[in-house]
């Protein structure tokens, strides 16, 4: 198979949601279309002890809830689909972010009870600056929710989406009969039974048929034949132009937990969905379609095996292959490196590959080489842009709980840093740490982790901090910024990078601090040219 026909096989893109959604549930349903499992666990049902494929740390099983995202690839119908399953939670939007700068589209999952949620318009905007193409699927189809054209109006008006329904809900809830599929003109009977296998649809291509009356009874099927005429009459036509532009978004109805609706997703996504989309780096644009190899690590994960501390560092690549034992340039510490076993993931299981193309996700075994961000090509030198550290929200000292554990809760600190799980600052003055994260959440993850993968043990101390700020002084000999630096000092800390930090503790102290010292800049992100 040529290269070039490779890389039109692929289909990478993200799942994103508020939590409790049923995200995860949905990924699990593609992996079951995609034969790569044989039946399905929902993350919180109790009759299926199975557990989800996709949360395997420890902690989201005990929750519920997934804190870290996962690669998945499958087969299906002569593509290769990798799918970044994302964790909804807040506390966890910067993994999601950067996720996002390593997918070529979208899933966006809305509950149909609850509608469209703050933490779905805030992904939902991201998506939107960089023109990510999007899929709508409105789940939970077999609870009571809101009305299907108030949902669609919902969505246009709270995420600023221009819809149109690719298929449509015959009923809801008590009186949920099906799922009209507008895309391939078929329905699709709702019997409740078949959680963990897969139903079949009914060819169907005129709804005025008399057969659709027994199949679903009279009342359903001409309030069905109303709402349809009122579809086509409201909603624009599909396009698959303007879908890839990021301009029209189609929307499917379903229930990822009974399994219905998801292989209409699946089978319209597989037509429309992007191949390896080209993408901006500081010196040029990159097109999937060439020869040579460039990739950057836009996730790095320890300990995916407690028995083996290994860290991975997950690569998208952009263009050209990925062999095995070949070296590559690591741009940012300009040396030649070759992986003799390099990952694809299926959840769980990893497999080693001996050769990955353009949007596939390779895991690299990594010493501590690798931090987020970097890029690995051919000998070219150029960086991927757009993969920042955002300023935290909420900061904690660090202390060490077990004084002869100090070396175990050292590296394990710096290993989970690495990772992007949060920011650790050292003060200037009396080398204290502090960590700094996104939400208050991923505190009980870093101590839960340290003591079970690094058998440290830490307690957290409160410290009133409001931001961190990165400092760019306009010339490092000057008086005035040795005066920031003498007066500032107790609130001088480094980052991981040895970056200077301000660490301010109200927004009107870095107002004060900008006016006081004109010539010092203070950024909010560590991406600063």
């Amino acid at each position: 198979m040529s290269f070039l026909e490779e890389i039109q096989k692929r289909r990478t893109f993200g799942i994103i949601s508020h939590p409790d959604a049923g995200k995860t549930t949905l990924t699990e349903k593609l992996l079951l279309f995609g034969g790569a499992i044989q039946e399905a666990g929902a993350v919180k049902s109790n009759k299926i002890k199975k557990g989800a494929t996709s949360d395997f740390m420890e902690i989201e099983r005990q929750r519920g809830i997934s804190v870290a995202t996962s690669v998945l690839a499958f087969n299906y119908r002569d593509r290769k689909i990798n799918i970044l399953d994302t964790p909804g939670h807040k506390d966890f939007a910067e993994d999601t972010f950067r996720t996002l700068t390593a997918v070529d589209s979208v899933i966006v999952v809305i509950d149909v009870a609850k509608g469209v949620e703050e933490q779905t318009e805030k992904l939902v905007q991201v998506c939107r600056m960089r023109n990510i193409p999007m899929i709508v699927f409105i789940n939970k189809l077999d609870r009571e929710g809101k009305d299907a054209f108030d949902l669609l109006d919902e969505v246009e008006q709270k995420l600023g989406l221009r819809v149109t329904p690719l298929s449509f809900p015959i009923g809801m809830g008590y009186d949920f009969k099906g799922i009209y599929n507008i895309w391939e003109k078929k329905i699709n009977v709702f019997s409740g039974d078949n959680k963990q296998t897969i139903s079949e649809g009914v060819e169907f291509d005129d709804v005025n048929n008399p057969e659709l009356d027994n199949l679903v009874g009279e009342d359903s099927a001409n309030t069905l034949r109303e709402e349809l005429e009122l579809v086509y009459e409201v909603y624009p036509e599909f396009n698959k132009n303007e879908y890839e532009e990021g301009k029209l978004q189609p929307v499917f109805f379903g229930s990822a937990l009974n399994n219905f609706g998801v292989k209409e997703l699946l089978d319209c996504f597989i037509d429309i969905a992007p191949n390896p989309q080209p993408k901006m780096s500081d010196t040029r644009l990159v097109d999937s379609k060439e020869e040579k190899l460039t990739g950057f690590v836009f996730k790095i994960h320890a300990n995916m095996d407690p028995k083996h501390r290994d860290r991975l560092a997950f690569v998208k690549i952009v263009s050209g292959t990925f062999k095995r034992n070949t070296p590559y340039l690591h741009v940012r510490n300009n040396k030649k490196v070759k992986f003799s076993s390099p990952n694809a993931f299926f959840a769980e299981k990893k497999e080693i590959v001996e050769e990955s193309f353009a949007g596939d996700i390779v895991g690299l075994h990594d010493t501590g080489n690798f931090k987020i961000g970097d890029t690995l090509t051919e000998g070219e030198k150029l960086n991927f842009k757009g993969i920042p550290s955002f300023s935290p929200e909420h900061f904690r000292y660090v202390n060490n709980a077990d004084p002869l554990k100090a070396k175990q809760l050292y590296k394990g600190l710096d290993q989970l840093m690495d990772e992007g799980v949060a920011q650790l600052f050292t003060l200037d003055l009396n080398g204290r740490r502090i960590i700094g994260t996104v939400g208050a959440l991923q505190y009980e993850v870093i101590q839960y982790r340290l003591e079970h993968e690094y058998g440290a043990k830490c307690t957290y101390e409160n410290i009133a901090v409001h931001k961190a700020c990165w400092v760019q002084p306009e010339d490092e000999k000057n008086e005035e910024f040795k005066e920031f630096k003498r007066v500032k000092q107790r609130y001088l800390a480094k980052d991981k990078q040895g970056q200077l930090v301000f660490l301010a503790d109200s927004p009107f102290t870095i107002q004060m601090t900008q006016s006081k010292y004109p010539t010092v800049k203070l950024h909010y992100t560590s991406e600063f040219e």
